[in-house]
């Protein structure tokens, strides 16, 4: 999912020393001679079945989703709160469904750290998963680095002490929106559409940013607002050569020096969203995302396709993740210009934390409790809590297609 955040700053006044426009850009990716995963796990026979049975369960689950969601449209024009609530539990549908889906078709191994700053905040549990206690609004972030980022992260909702995958929210490219029943989904969940046009950009944003920090009251008379993650990818499209080459140019037009493994981020629109958000969020969340094998100076799309993941058996070995976290006082929003600078610090930051990684093959590890200087790593996997739980994604419409029948043969006997 793809998100253009323009930046308009003006170049700084002092000039900065050209950035060699070709680092870590080929004009081809040349051929691949093993894969970071290792030779492909199944035949051709069984990549073929693996890719029917991944479509049959796909498109079904989808489809289940979207009739939930129709099922409970009318909710809109007579109870809003209610209305939201209902979408959220079906955007908790589609978020087992594709936890599910990669644990059956393209498991792979979940490698977590962070800084002290969300110390105590990720924890593992007795039975192998990962528990993250993290707030119930914030703006999460994050590099860019296939297109299948967001399904990990999403996934962080899932895993969260207080479940947080029905209540988030991604800016994304508008054409997406058109995407049979996919896109009609993604607006029942309030995602926001961007056109790449400020102009017409920034009243959209203002309008769903307005409704997410919109104040309810309780039957206690108690304010509060709804729980609300908001993710963004401020670099704006996947690390590619291409977008390496991009990035490149804009380094070289600003004067500003280029990070090696990541993109420059385009500071305007999370601009504008924290700008709307502040007073209704505490935190920004950062997440360094890396992909075991990607050779140096080498892409992760070249290697996980949507084939090689769920079709081939060739799913990443490891996702690595570290976690920092901010505090939005903290954060200069006075002025673009302040901010800007403030986000490409970090981004050099995220640029030495994956150098470290391509040197080492770990992120940082997360700082022992105790004290010494023990690694410490969580690893777990994408996967449910219970099995069972993909049943839920059928339970809307398998409850009303049985009262249909209930009703149908009343209907028939009187």
């Amino acid at each position: 999912m793809d998100t253009e955040l323009r930046q308009r700053a003006k170049p700084v006044p002092d000039p900065v020393p050209a950035p060699n426009l070709t680092a870590g850009v080929t004009a081809k990716a040349p051929a691949v001679e093993e894969h970071p995963s290792g030779k492909e796990s199944h035949g051709k026979a069984i990549q073929i079945l693996r890719g029917i049975s991944f479509a049959i369960f796909f498109i079904s689950s989808v489809i289940t989703v979207h009739l939930s969601q129709l099922i409970g449209s009318p909710l809109y024009w007579i109870n809003r709160d209610l209305f939201y609530s209902y979408m959220a539990l079906t955007k908790q549908f589609f978020s087992i469904t594709v936890t599910t889906m990669t644990y059956w078709w393209g498991p792979t191994t979940i490698r977590i750290s962070g800084d002290e700053s969300v110390a105590g905040q990720i924890r593992k549990t007795k039975d192998g998963r990962v528990e993250f206690d993290f707030p119930e609004r914030m703006v999460m972030i994050a590099n860019h680095q296939i297109y299948t980022d967001w399904i990990y992260l999403w996934w962080v909702g899932y895993a969260n002490k207080h479940r947080m995958d029905g209540s988030i929210y991604i800016i994304l490219k508008e054409s997406l929106k058109y995407i049979p029943v996919l896109g009609t989904g993604m607006m029942f969940y309030g995602f926001i559409f961007m056109s790449r046009k400020m102009s017409v950009d920034q009243p959209r944003m203002a309008h769903r940013l307005q409704k997410l920090r919109t104040p309810h009251t309780d039957p206690q008379g108690n304010t509060y607002m709804n729980p609300m993650w908001l993710l963004l990818f401020p670099e704006g499209t996947n690390t590619s050569a291409n977008g390496r080459r991009k990035s490149a140019a804009w380094a070289q037009k600003m004067g500003y020096k280029d990070p090696e493994h990541i993109l420059l981020p385009r500071s305007t629109g999370m601009y504008f969203c924290l700008s709307e958000l502040k007073g209704s969020i505490e935190y920004v969340y950062d997440c360094t995302v890396a992909y075991e094998g990607i050779p140096r100076g080498k892409y992760g799309e070249d290697y996980f396709s949507l084939s090689s993941t769920y079709f081939q058996g060739q799913a990443p070995k490891s996702v690595n993740f570290h976690w920092r976290r901010f505090r939005v006082a903290d954060i200069p929003l006075e002025t673009p210009e302040a901010f800007d600078q403030w986000l490409r610090d970090r981004w050099y930051e995220k640029d030495a934390i994956m150098e470290q990684y391509l040197s080492t093959g770990r992120l940082p590890a997360t700082p022992n409790a105790k004290g010494d200087e023990q690694p410490e790593y969580i690893e777990t996997e994408v996967r449910t809590q219970y099995p069972w739980e993909m049943l839920q994604v059928y339970s809307v419409v398998g409850t009303v297609y049985f009262l249909y029948h209930i009703f149908k043969r009343f209907w028939i006997r009187f």
